[in-house]
């Protein structure tokens, strides 16, 4: 027998789809899954049903519409499948991670590099993630069956310096009129803005917790909100800087992790003020060190501007005629911690240059709990690990029982972009659990500039590139 004649045998076929079954389901250690042998059985050797029961069984081989119909189905489903564990497309939207990503590059992200996650919501139309195509707000899932956690074997775990692409933890909630914003950050500057109003007005300042509560039952009420499962939450993407278990401070602007400098990535930048002699930098010159339109920003009464740079950047920028000087932005001004920097707390004075230290839960470390630290760990213990938390005076109450200490159940990791001024990142919202991660980014397929166009908007540089 021929080799040929051995591909086409149907035991041959028969053995080769059952062997491969068998690895996937030992793979993702769901042997509910074995109960489809038979079918595999039935489709290969005895045929007792009709699986194909769009075809009739008398119809020509050669009908051309059912050949479409088998093609689109099997292309679905191989593709879904690729996508839920193997590799799936991403976009990235924002310039978070400028100069490593640029918006507008179109990348892979590996879900075998930690391991695919399980769908949690199963039901869902293929293809879309949380809404329906052609539609603005329409779910395109459905939680008749939900399914809890769970990660089957990958290649490693995260890494720290690792690109990574997670479900946003903030993203439960959504207000739909404000998709691109964080529902708890909405929340907070307006308890923020009740709070300026009685100080303007003399009235008497309430707890900054009874604003929130007010601030609350406004969005729900004149907003459309939606409560999405974690698998649905809006996909980011950022570097991971610290891994379980690591002590992370960041001092004008510079990370430390276990007090040890993070390395300097090439890419890497931060928001300057760039000093001109009067005049204006001409286009092209910021064409040509890749500074996107969106990123100019000049104030012609100072001569100023103001620009996210590389280090490159800047020195090129330090000799250029019309330059006067260079300078690294730094928040300093920590009023704005109890409202936009995490854990949101005025016992922690922290601003997006200056902040920590900060431990990063490990599974089964078990921490002290008190109401001074409580605000690191209250949404881990409250929101992500599923326990009901209470204050009542001096005492914290877990389900219903005084502790003075808590264990993780899960490992957690913080995240940050690598345009340090200009991302949203775990210093604005927190922790990123083990349970929101996806996959690693890996490779950049195609690279396309907004700001140009015909051919001239493709990066031709960066296609069918490694990322770093």
């Amino acid at each position: 027998m021929t080799l040929k004649e051995i591909i086409k045998n149907k035991y041959f076929k028969f053995g080769l789809a059952l062997t491969i079954y068998i690895l996937w389901v030992v793979w993702i250690k769901n042997f509910w899954f074995f109960l489809g042998i038979p079918i595999i059985i039935d489709l290969h050797l005895t045929k007792f049903v009709n699986w194909t029961f769009w075809k009739k069984p008398d119809e020509p081989k050669k009908n051309a519409i059912v050949e479409w119909v088998d093609a689109l189905i099997f292309a679905v489903i191989a593709a879904t499948l690729i996508r839920m564990f193997l590799i799936e497309a991403y976009t990235i939207p924002t310039s978070s991670m400028e100069k490593t990503l640029l918006v507008g590059d179109y990348l892979f992200v590996s879900k075998v590099s930690y391991g695919p996650k399980l769908p949690n919501t199963p039901i869902s139309f293929p293809f879309a993630h949380h809404t329906l195509p052609l539609t603005k707000n329409k779910k395109s899932y459905v939680e008749w069956i939900k399914r809890p956690y769970k990660r089957i074997a990958g290649f490693g775990e995260v890494k720290r310096n690792d690109i990574v692409v997670f479900n946003f933890p903030a993203g439960d909630t959504v207000v739909l009129e404000m998709q691109e914003q964080d529902y708890y950050a909405i929340m907070r500057n307006y308890a923020d803005e009740l709070k300026r109003r009685d100080i303007q007005y003399g009235n008497p300042i309430k707890s900054f917790e009874v604003y929130e509560a007010t601030a609350r039952d406004y969005i729900w009420d004149q907003f459309n909100i939606t409560v999405r499962p974690f698998d649905k939450r809006e996909n980011y993407i950022k570097r991971c800087v610290a891994v379980p278990g690591d002590s992370l401070r960041i001092i004008h602007g510079q990370v430390y992790i276990n007090g040890d400098e993070q390395p300097h990535f090439e890419e890497m930048q931060y928001d300057y003020y760039v000093k001109t002699n009067g005049k204006q930098i001409n286009s092209k010159y910021f064409e040509r060190l890749d500074i996107a339109v969106d990123d100019r920003r000049f104030i012609a009464s100072s001569s100023l501007y103001e620009l996210p740079l590389t280090s490159e950047n800047v020195d090129n920028l330090k000799n250029f005629p019309a330059v006067s000087s260079v300078s690294k932005y730094e928040n300093t001004n920590i009023n704005i911690a109890n409202i936009s920097i995490f854990p949101f707390s005025s016992d922690y004075p922290w601003t997006e240059d200056n902040f920590g230290p900060l431990y990063v839960p490990q599974k089964g470390v078990t921490v002290d709990l008190n109401k001074v630290n409580l605000p690191l760990y209250k949404r881990i213990i409250e929101t992500y690990e599923g326990n009901k938390l209470e204050v009542k005076g001096a005492d914290i109450y877990i389900n219903g029982e005084i502790s003075t200490s808590y264990t993780f159940k899960m490992d957690y990791y913080f995240m940050m972009g690598d345009n340090r001024h200009n991302s949203a990142d775990s210093r604005y919202w927190g922790f990123v659990p083990e349970d929101h991660v996806v996959g690693k980014a890996v490779f950049i397929w195609l690279s396309l500039d907004k700001d140009k166009s015909f051919l001239s908007k493709i990066r031709w540089n960066r296609m069918f590139s490694l990322i770093h």
